[in-house]
This record gives structure tokens, sequence and C-alpha cells, in this order.
């Protein structure tokens, strides 16, 4: 595959004290026509990040709105998301549609601990509430350490998959951590059984992944995008892998078709990619320098 670059469609400007930078984690929802509500995972001066949202005519490249106030805020001292939430992806059980998080709380010694929480979408995508006051999924004999970015495909009758991060170690033996991407099922997206590691992983080449996007392919397998870095002291970047069961993974890196620009606002990392289809057309937004401080952009995959 190979992805055409549409370059950078929104820079962050301060807006609120919690929305004072940042434009991670770029996550549309159909609005309209052409139109997106791009929730993203804005920060504060303490780098703290809420959700705000922005919308976006996908085909013209006009945001069309801004909201000046976070839809969603970091919790209280003692809650699972007390210094942020970075958001995922989105699925429905029943009537409900939620929208998924990592949950952080930081620590003393610059290592953090995740979880997985929801949100409650409302039906006029104006409104977030929180859906569980525990972790939809927590720390745990499978993921001991950390959890981060989730991302889940299905419903009721067939059953739904979720993909996420799981911290191995904060050292693999070179100073990078080992993050490789895990996998659960569920029957009714409530209760899930975990299956442990789905994406291989390998030292010095991908060893921390984040922000898993999955979709199903013409042929019946799976698709999957993320990004990762190496290890060797290289930041971020946008990866592909695919299956045929969506259980055993291909690290597909080299067949990606999009890398770091030369010059500009995605020139040092490029990252959090959401892909989508949109009339015929397949789009990725992304972020680029700084996880999300430059903005996010669009890209068009060429057939």
């Amino acid at each position: 595959m190979k992805w055409h670059k549409l370059g950078c469609v929104y820079t962050p400007t301060p807006l609120h004290p919690l929305l004072q930078s940042h434009v991670s984690n770029p996550l549309p929802i159909w609005l309209a026509d052409d139109v997106y509500r791009v929730y993203y995972s804005g920060r504060d001066a303490q780098k703290r990040s809420s959700v705000g949202y922005v919308d976006f005519n996908i085909v013209t490249r006009n945001v069309e709105y801004v909201h000046t106030a976070p839809v969603f805020a970091y919790g209280d001292d003692g809650s699972y998301y007390s210094h942020g939430i970075s958001i995922g992806g989105c699925y429905t059980v029943g009537d409900t549609r939620y929208m998924l998080f990592m949950g952080w709380q930081t620590r003393p010694d610059g290592t953090w601990r995740g979880d997985i929480g929801r949100l409650v979408v409302s039906d006029d995508l104006r409104t977030l509430t929180l859906a569980d006051e525990t972790p939809l999924i927590g720390i745990n004999p499978t993921d001991p350490v950390s959890l981060s970015y989730p991302w889940v495909l299905g419903d009721a009758v067939r059953g739904y998959r979720m993909w996420y991060g799981s911290t191995h170690t904060w050292d693999g033996g070179n100073g990078e951590m080992i993050h490789p991407i895990h996998h659960a099922t569920s029957h009714d997206g409530e209760h899930w059984d975990l299956q442990g590691l789905a994406v291989p992983f390998a030292r010095g080449v991908a060893q921390a992944f984040s922000r898993p996007v999955v979709l199903v392919n013409d042929a019946g397998g799976y698709d999957m995008w993320f990004s990762y870095r190496s290890g060797t002291g290289q930041k971020y970047r946008i990866g592909y892998a695919s299956s045929d069961d969506g259980v055993s993974w291909r690290l597909r890196l080299d067949e990606v078709g999009i890398d770091v620009s030369d010059t500009g606002w995605d020139s040092d990392m490029i990252e959090y990619p959401y892909v989508l289809d949109h009339k015929g057309v397949r789009y990725m937004l992304y972020n680029g320098n700084g996880y999300g401080a430059s903005g996010f952009g669009l890209a068009v995959c060429e057939k």
C-alpha cells in the first residue's frame, strides 16, 4: 500500500486550562455528509490529558467547528485516570456506544500505570460520561504492569475482539520498554477473556507499540496499523501487520507505505494512526512531531 499525505489539517492552540496543547489520538465519528467529529486527547500545563473535539470535513479538509472546552476531563487523585485520558476506539453494545480509553496514573520514578476504561458517547455526540467507576480491564496476571490504547471489533452476534497494548518490562535490554499488542475476546462486550500476546515484537526493530487500529479486509482477514518504537533511539513510526484470523499476526513494517517527511510538522515522528473508509476512499488520520503537539494530519491510500 502507499499513502499520499494531504498535510496537517489541525494545529492546536490554547483553548481552555485543560486544553492548552496537543491533539493526540484523533478519533473520528461520522456526524453528517462528509463531516466527522474528531475527538482527541489534549493536555494541560502539567501534561495531564482530557478529551476535546473538532468537526472536520474529510473531503474539503476544513475544520468547521472547534469546541473550546473539554467534554471529559482526567479524574481526581486516586481514580484510575487521575493523570490523563488517552482515547483508543469506539464500539457498540446494544444501543450504547462506548469510547475506550487508557487511564493514566503516573509514578514518582517516571513510570506509569495504565488501565482500560470506557466513556458513554451521547447520541448527539456532544457529551461523554464515565461508564464504569472501575476499569473495564485493569492490571491482572496477563497484564501485570500497564495497559494501553484499546481497539474493539465485533457485535453481540459474532462476539467481540479487543487488541490493546501491554507492558512486559520497562527495559528490554536497550533502554526501551517491551510493550506489544495483546488480544482479548468477549461474548457480550462486557466480560473479557485475556488471550495474551497477539502481534510479535522484535527487540531493536519494533518493541514498543501503541494505538492499534484493526479493520476487516475484503478477504475476510485483518489489517492492523499502529505506532511503534524500535529501541534504537528512533522516535515513533507507523507500522502495519496482517492476520488471517485476528489471532496470529505477521509484522509487515516495510509495507506500511508512510514515513516521516523531510521537513515540517511530521518530520521527527508519526504516530497514533486512525484508518477509516469514507465513500470508497481509505483515509488515515495521524499525529506528527511531539506526540500530537504539532497537530493531526490526513493521508489517503493510493489504489
